[in-house]
């Protein structure tokens, strides 16, 4: 799946009944068929480890989106029909991270998604391993963090530079486990916010290492971790969204999936007009794309693929707690 297709990675879980998630508008048909084929191939398609066979499924990283893809549909992870296929995911997350120090698979890359999914399914998830786990991870990027010199992240704990596509994955952590109950100082939001912004180009468009060369994906990176710290009103806000909204570039063909998983949630928050537009578009899209299996295609991988579609529509349901407005 390339750009031609559509041009341009808890509380409040359980006490939210599904009825109450759709109130704000009626979710299409289309985008809820889609989603519950999508799910029933990657919970028909998880090996026994939790994980999955072939390209990139049994990463850390992949495997914290799936989880994210079932709860985000409103499932119950302890008694619906998903919830083995949950605790499997869970399971394999908490055995990969290090017992000393937290850190969750072999690149900064999957602790951030790893600890998003720890971070959102705590709470709902009857599993009295997540807790620890959560803090830890979180603990890892903090320290990870006052180790760097540009006080963001990049492929490893020790990595003295850093780029926005990893940093923004630990970002969008952090707040996730903010809203969890985890203490994150907000000096380190801070700080990674700057460095997010510090990589601004003229055009409004985020850079990945310097403020040149832009992209859509990287850019609904920027709009997403300013959004999450109510900066809507900032002028680093406005001139990214800008560029997101104008430019139609939905970057790389490589990364086209996580301008997907990214865009999603930048239109949502920053516009509600325009995610409706940009939504109606993505559900079109991808139902083009949708293989018969359920599944999507891309160049990480059908089960990648598969978990950043389905959460690009996520925002049609608003259940985890990171995707309330």
């Amino acid at each position: 799946m390339g750009s031609k297709l559509f041009l341009f990675l808890l509380c409040g879980f359980l006490a939210l009944p599904r009825t109450e998630a759709q109130e704000e508008g009626n979710i299409p048909p289309q985008a809820d068929r889609m989603y519950v084929n999508g799910i029933r191939y990657l919970v028909k398609s998880q090996n026994a480890e939790g994980a999955w066979d072939g390209q990139y499924g049994s990463e850390p990283a992949v495997v914290g989106l799936s989880i994210l893809c079932i709860l985000a549909h409103g499932e119950d992870p302890n008694f619906g029909p998903y919830r083995e296929a949950v605790h499997r995911g869970v399971n394999f997350i908490l055995k990969a991270a290090n017992p000393e120090n937290g850190y969750i698979g072999n690149s900064m890359y999957n602790h951030g998604f790893s600890t998003l999914a720890l971070a959102e399914a705590y709470g709902a998830v009857d599993d009295p391993r997540i807790g620890p786990a959560l803090r830890k991870a979180v603990n890892l990027i903090l320290t990870s963090q006052a180790n760097n010199p540009m006080n963001a992240w990049r492929y490893s704990p020790e990595s003295p530079d850093a780029d926005s596509t990893v940093s923004g994955a630990q970002i969008v952590a952090l707040f996730a486990a903010r809203n969890a109950g985890i203490g994150v100082p907000e000096p380190a939001i801070q700080k990674a916010l700057r460095f997010i912004t510090d990589l601004q180009t003229p055009e409004g468009g985020i850079g990945y290492t310097s403020p040149q060369g832009p992209d859509g994906a990287r850019t609904a990176i920027g709009v997403l971790v300013l959004a999450l710290a109510k900066k809507q009103k900032s002028a680093p806000f406005q001139a990214a969204f800008h560029y997101l909204r104008d430019s139609g570039d939905a970057g790389n063909e490589n990364y086209f999936q996580y301008y997907l998983y990214y865009a999603a949630q930048a239109f949502f928050r920053a516009s509600p007009a325009a995610w409706e537009s940009w939504n109606q578009q993505n559900i079109k899209s991808l139902g083009q794309a949708q293989e018969d299996d359920g599944s999507w295609g891309g160049n990480m991988g059908p089960i990648f693929g598969t978990t950043t579609s389905l959460l690009s529509l996520a925002l049609n349901y608003r259940f985890l707690p990171i995707y309330e407005r």
